[in-house]
């Protein structure tokens, strides 16, 4: 599986991570979804998300203010949402899914988790050989990955191991020349 971003959707991952950073950002992600790949066209933050250094709950009922103009747009659909796991104190923030993250996703959905850290040291930005993109833009260092469903998904809590139902899907991104 593959995940095509549009420069429009990466500017809005940064920047919704970016403004709340400290604690974790949440939106939607809109696009549509061929048999091999996502893609997504826009993202969005959920403004009205009580957000958290370890976690971000949405309010359900706000969601139905947007519906009826999601219905509006024929070629576009929420096809996913993204969030961000962000740096507290010493413990880096990591693009992995929680048990928490499993739980909420939903088959024939794409869902990107922003790490988004302290610099250390400027790195450009580019396509990793496990599918994430990542790099550095100002006082931050951002790391993308997307997972999704295939099949059955059970979490083992104790060990907080993933089963087979979760996969990474590769990243693909036209990234701006300023970047």
């Amino acid at each position: 599986m593959r995940v095509y971003l549009s420069e429009n959707t990466f500017i809005d991952l940064l920047l919704s991570s970016a403004e709340v950073y400290k604690k974790e950002c949440l939106g939607f992600l809109l696009g549509y979804k061929l048999e091999d790949r996502f893609i997504v066209e826009h993202a969005f933050t959920v403004q009205t998300a009580n957000r958290r250094h370890k976690g971000v709950v949405y309010n359900r009922k706000n969601h139905k203010k947007i519906e009826p103009i999601l219905a509006r747009f024929d070629k576009l659909q929420i096809i996913g949402d993204f969030h961000s796991h962000t740096q507290f104190g010493l413990t880096k923030g990591l693009p992995i899914p929680s048990t928490e993250d499993i739980e909420g996703m939903a088959p024939d959905h794409i869902y990107l988790i922003v790490a988004i850290n302290n610099n250390q040291k400027t790195m450009p930005w580019g396509e990793n050989r496990d599918g994430t993109i990542s790099g550095s833009v100002s006082e931050f260092f951002f790391k993308i990955s997307a997972y999704f469903l295939n099949g059955v998904t059970s979490v083992n809590p104790v060990r907080r191991k993933i089963s087979n139902g979760v996969k990474r899907a590769r990243i693909h991104c036209p990234f701006p020349p300023e970047f």
